[in-house]
C-alpha cells in the first residue's frame, strides 16, 4: 500500500496548495490513502468544519490535528459527526471525538491512524503518549487486523519523537512527527520495519518564520514586546510531507521517501508507483 502523508495545513496557503495540487499529486505517484495534519489550517490556530471539508474533498482519507485541536470551537461539534477527523489520543478523556480510527482505501485495506501529542516543551501537560499508542498498537496489530499503521506523533522534542519511533518499530508502519514546521532529513525504517521522520515539516509558505509572517515574530525576538497577533504567511506553499510503500501481509514499511512539492523548498518527489 502506497500512503502520502503531509504534514502541519499553514493558513490560506496551505489550503490552497492542498486544494489545488493534491488530487493530481495523488494521481501521479498512485496513492492508495492519504493522511493530511490540519492542525493549523485555519489562520494558523486548530481547524474549522468548513477547512476540514475542504482537506477531505480535496483529497484527504484523514485528517488529523494537535494542540490546537478546538481552537475553532465548531470543531468540538462536528469531530463527533466526522470520523475522518482524528483528534489527540491522549487529550482530556472527555473530550468529543476520537483519538484513531480504522479506515479503508479503496481496495478494502485496512488503515489504523492514530495521533498522540508529546510531553516534552509543550505548553500544557498531556497524559502519557508511550502507553496510550501502546493499548490502541496491541488491539490493532499490523498484518492481522489491521494492513498498515500510522502514528503521527505531534510534539516539540525530536527525541521524544525517535523514542516513540524506536517505541513503535516492528508494530507500525509509519511514525512521523508534527508540530514543528520544519522537515527533518532523517526518513528512515528502523531496524524492525517501521518507516520514521522526525518532522513532515509543513504545507505552508516557506517565507516566514514556521508559517508565519515575519514582521511580529522578528519584533518579539528583537524586543521582547508583542504589538500585533501572529498571521500565517500566504505566498505560494511547499507541500511537504512523506511517502510510504508498504507489506499488506505484515505491515511493515518497504520504502520511505520525503516529500516537498511546489513553492520554494528544493523540491524532492518519490518514484511514481
Amino acid at each position: 500500500m502506497r500512503i502520502l502523508f503531509l504534514g502541519d495545513v499553514m493558513g490560506r496557503s496551505g489550503r490552497r496548495a492542498i486544494s489545488e495540487r493534491l488530487t493530481g499529486l495523488r494521481a501521479r505517484l498512485k496513492v492508495d490513502f492519504v493522511i493530511v495534519n490540519g492542525e493549523n489550517a485555519s489562520g494558523g490556530r486548530g481547524l474549522s468544519a468548513g477547512h476540514a471539508q475542504l482537506l477531505l474533498q480535496s483529497g484527504a482519507d484523514c485528517v488529523t490535528l494537535g494542540d490546537h485541536a478546538f481552537d475553532q470551537k465548531d470543531m468540538l461539534a462536528y469531530i463527533d459527526r466526522e470520523p475522518r477527523v482524528i483528534r489527540p489520543l491522549n487529550i482530556a478523556r472527555d473530550a468529543p471525538g476520537r483519538g484513531y480510527g480504522i479506515f479503508s482505501d479503496q481496495r478494502g485495506r485496512k488503515v489504523l491512524v492514530v495521533q498522540a501529542l508529546g510531553q516534552v516543551f509543550m505548553s500544557r501537560p498531556f497524559d502519557d503518549p508511550f502507553s496510550a499508542v501502546d493499548g490502541v498498537l496491541r488491539a490493532h496489530p499490523s498484518g492481522g487486523m489491521v494492513q498498515a499503521a500510522v502514528l503521527d506523533i505531534h510534539a516539540e522534542a525530536t527525541s521524544e519523537k525517535m523514542a516513540m519511533g524506536h517505541y513503535c518499530d516492528g508494530r507500525a508502519s509509519l511514525v512521523v512527527g508534527t508540530h514543528t514546521h520544519v522537515p527533518t532529513a532523517d526518513a528512515q525504517i528502523l531496524n524492525r520495519g517501521t518507516a520514521y521522520l522526525s518532522d513532515a515539516g509543513m504545507c505552508g509558505d516557506y517565507d516566514s518564520v514556521i508559517g508565519m509572517e515575519k514582521a511580529e515574530p522578528l519584533r518579539r525576538f528583537l524586543t521582547g514586546m508583542i504589538r500585533d497577533r501572529f498571521t500565517p504567511a500566504e505566498a505560494e506553499a511547499t507541500l511537504s510531507g512523506v511517502l510510504v510503500e508498504t507489506d499488506d501481509r505484515t505491515g511493515l514499511a518497504r520504502s520511505v521517501t520525503p516529500l516537498r512539492d511546489g513553492g520554494r523548498l528544493s523540491q524532492t518527489h518519490p518514484e511514481a508507483g
